[in-house]
């Protein structure tokens, strides 16, 4: 199967490999001519160190060129720059090709999860979505991982199933769109205050209530968007939200152990590093505002992260 990755990140890098295990043929687009000529030069990138990209994979700056005759179309590209490369995508897609969506998040400006924001710039039915407990640098390690695949539509779910699964990635498909996507953007959100409990020095017990108390909010905030709240176990849910919440590797979880222990490192940080988390932390607010949804927790880490209210009171929001 000819398959396209559309993002030169380290997870898109990360997911060539698997496709290429899995005897696809493989080509990854990036809008960076730069970054197009290096990665040809030297199959290797610095946003996945000791990762050497496969020789037969083809790197192009072109989208029709990428898409062109691919059955199965990755998004693997950040969030803020998804409507405009959609907005291009529906210039070349036809309907007998597929998408899988491979990033989390909601968009800044419309306030949409990304399958709605494909399904509002192309009116594209194709369309599944990946996620769960894994790391770029895991996949490429060939450890066992797994992910929820969510998509209303049938062939969708074989295409990707057939794309991706073998004995190291496994796959658990579920039709709950919703449910998936809030558990791959929110889970961000409570990574940072994962981050904040443990840079105010309390130790495992105390974050170990925290993850709890958050999977309920998190299993509300599913329910209140028609998806399941059975959703919460899978490993889009609990899954992601366990390891993002407590690995060095989290970029948010990072972020929010520098807020925590009032380090004024966290401004150097939030200027320098992509924080998926707190973008979406300004969305789902905004979300929830707008549809005038109760999720205190939400609140709390908002007015911390945003009015640099006292950390204190997520604390005295567990305990509660």
């Amino acid at each position: 199967m000819k398959v396209t990755i559309l993002g030169t990140g380290a997870y898109g890098l990360a997911l060539s490999k698997v496709l290429v295990e899995n005897k696809n043929e493989v080509i990854m687009w990036t809008t960076f001519e730069e970054e197009k000529n290096e990665l040809l030069e030297t199959r290797k990138s610095v946003k996945l160190n000791g990762f050497e990209l496969d020789s037969n994979i083809v790197i192009t700056t072109n989208l029709e060129e990428a898409i062109k005759k691919s059955k199965l179309i990755v998004i693997a590209i950040p969030t803020a720059f998804i409507t405009d490369v959609c907005k291009e995508i529906k210039k070349y897609i036809n309907n007998d090709q597929y998408i899988c969506i491979a990033s989390k998040g909601i968009d800044k400006d419309s306030n949409l999860f990304i399958y709605d924001m494909i399904e509002k710039e192309i009116k594209f039915k194709n369309v599944g979505h990946i996620s769960g407990p894994t790391f770029a640098v895991d996949i490429v390690n060939d450890v066992p991982v797994g992910l929820s695949l969510a998509s209303k539509n049938e062939d969708t779910i074989n295409i990707i199933m057939e794309a991706f699964t073998n004995p190291h990635f496994k796959l658990f498909p579920t039709d709950d769109i919703i449910g998936v996507e809030i558990c791959g953007a929110v889970k961000n959100v409570i990574a940072i205050a994962a981050g904040i409990i443990d840079g105010m020095g309390y130790p495992i017990s105390t974050k170990s209530l925290f993850i709890t108390q958050a999977l309920k909010s998190i299993t509300k905030l599913i329910k209140e968007f028609g998806g399941y709240e059975k959703t919460i176990m899978e490993c889009a849910g609990f899954g992601d939200i366990l390891l993002t919440c407590t690995s060095e590797k989290s970029r948010n979880y990072s972020y929010g152990k520098l807020i925590g222990s009032n380090s004024e490192q966290k401004y150097e940080y939030k200027n320098n590093v992509t924080i998926e988390g707190r973008y979406t932390l300004d969305s789902i607010y905004k979300l929830i505002k707008d549809k005038n949804i109760d999720i205190p927790l939400i609140d709390i880490i908002y007015k911390i992260v945003f009015l640099n209210e006292n950390c204190q009171k997520l604390i005295d929001y567990i305990m509660n």
